[in-house]
């Protein structure tokens, strides 16, 4: 039986920082982790929102450095036969882009954040055509029910970096687009607060 992957350290022993993930290392060391990585626990992420970072530096003049990220359990977005089971749900929220060294603030406030860009959550299917990373959850957006946007094409792999730390994510986007797999960029993501959203 082969032996667990080591955890990705810094140089001096360290563990990764949400920071250091998006300033302190390249897209071949996030690949990496991301081969490394775990699925999460749904349980781990159901009721939760997670502030999130873009790595890349256009993104700052795209404007969408800053995200969040949260995640439900709820009625089917499609019908549940259309994708992978068991599944949860997830969903994006503006942000305050502000610089990545201040606190998120989500937008247009807290107690009413404006939650879009939808997607189904589930365990990559081996063998799939959107299964890059096999040890990751996909957020899928094309079983999000977002209408005829460009959301809809996104396809997101997520994993979490340490065994014992469900709070740090990394994740891989990319755009499916006729037939292909367009490389997003990567993200991270830290646990940020709780929630009761079930849908909508």
């Amino acid at each position: 039986m082969a032996s667990p992957p080591e955890p990705p350290l810094k140089n001096d022993g360290s563990r990764y920082t949400q920071l250091d993930l998006v300033r302190a290392v390249d897209d071949r060391t996030r690949h990496a982790i991301m081969q490394q990585g775990m699925a999460p626990a749904f349980t781990d992420l159901v009721g939760w929102e997670f502030a999130g970072i873009n790595t890349p530096r256009i993104a700052d003049l795209l404007r969408i450095r800053k995200f969040a990220k949260g995640f439900y359990e709820g009625p089917p977005r499609v019908p549940p036969e259309d994708g992978p089971q068991p599944f949860v749900h997830g969903y994006n929220i503006d942000v305050v882009q502000d610089g990545i060294d201040r606190p998120h603030r989500v937008k247009p406030s807290e107690e009413a954040p404006r939650r879009f860009g939808f997607y189904r959550v589930h365990k990559v299917v081996p063998g799939a055509r959107d299964s890059v990373y096999p040890n990751a959850l996909l957020l899928d957006y094309g079983l999000g029910r977002n209408g005829i946007g460009v959301t809809r094409f996104l396809r997101d792999y997520m994993v979490q970096v340490y065994p014992d730390d469900p709070d740090l994510m990394l994740g891989r986007a990319y755009v499916a687009l006729l037939g292909l797999r367009i490389h997003g960029g990567f993200f991270v993501l830290r646990r940020k607060n709780s929630h009761s959203f079930k849908g909508s």
